[in-house]
């Protein structure tokens, strides 16, 4: 692929997408993978943001939390993907990507506060910008921050990475005939309650008019063929269904 469809996007990666197959915490060697996953598309001159999650380490609503307080437990989520962010950085830039984290919460040894005009100025910069710390308030997901940051940065897309290859009318795991959505729009998936993103998520990007795609990060060169248009691999939600 010579020329990228996009300028600009959002990488959304789930913590777990740094899990590997273990059952917790960061696998440095898929770190290293992903990293040059992105560089392959960095070098192509697309301007990259990413925002990742915390799920491999701690999740404010996951069992692990137990009866914690639910603000509480979600900052200690933001902590989760600060240390996710920074192991991301660590291996884009042994690839050879310049790369900055940028949280919402204030933690400067490790990552710049994040900056709106900075932010954007890193993008124009061809630097890698690695969102961190969510939106950086409780009661609020890594999906929101994704939608959040994409409007923010203006970018074209959100590219959200998961463990399948689009959106299903039902779980795949669980529904063996569950059938694929090639495109859908943001209303059908508010309708359905389809777990893409969660609601206020998709609401911000119905809003904005920012498309998503859903596809597969695990399969080697899908995150290229996303950048090129290829629609083949996920499923794209906009607000036209074509």
């Amino acid at each position: 692929m010579s020329t990228p469809k996009f300028k600009r996007i959002l990488l959304k990666l789930s913590g777990e997408a740094l899990m590997g197959d273990q059952n917790y915490g960061i696998d440095t060697k898929v770190a290293e993978a992903l990293a040059q996953e992105i560089k392959t598309v960095y070098d192509l001159g697309v301007e990259i943001a990413i925002v990742v999650g915390g799920g491999n380490i701690f999740r404010g609503v996951s069992e692990s939390a137990g009866n914690m307080d639910r603000a509480a437990a979600d900052y200690i989520g933001m902590l989760a993907t600060i240390m996710n962010a920074v192991v991301l950085q660590d291996a884009l830039e042994k690839a050879g990507v310049y790369t900055r984290a940028m949280s919402a919460l204030d933690i400067p040894q490790l990552a710049e506060p994040f900056i709106r005009r900075r932010a954007i100025r890193h993008l124009e910069k061809k630097r890698v910008v690695i969102f961190a710390a969510g939106t950086g308030n409780p009661f609020f997901t890594t999906d929101s921050a994704a939608a959040l940051r994409a409007a923010e940065m203006k970018v074209d897309v959100i590219f959200k990475a998961t463990k399948v290859d689009g959106i299903y009318d039902s779980d795949p795991v669980k529904n063996p005939d569950a059938v694929r959505f090639d495109t859908i729009t943001y209303q059908e998936v508010l309708e359905k309650q389809l777990k893409v993103m969660d609601a206020s998520a998709i609401s911000l990007c119905m809003d904005n008019d920012l498309p998503i795609m859903v596809f597969n990060m695990r399969e080697s060169g899908n995150i290229v063929k996303a950048v090129g248009g290829d629609l083949s691999i996920g499923t794209l939600v906009s607000n036209k269904k074509t």
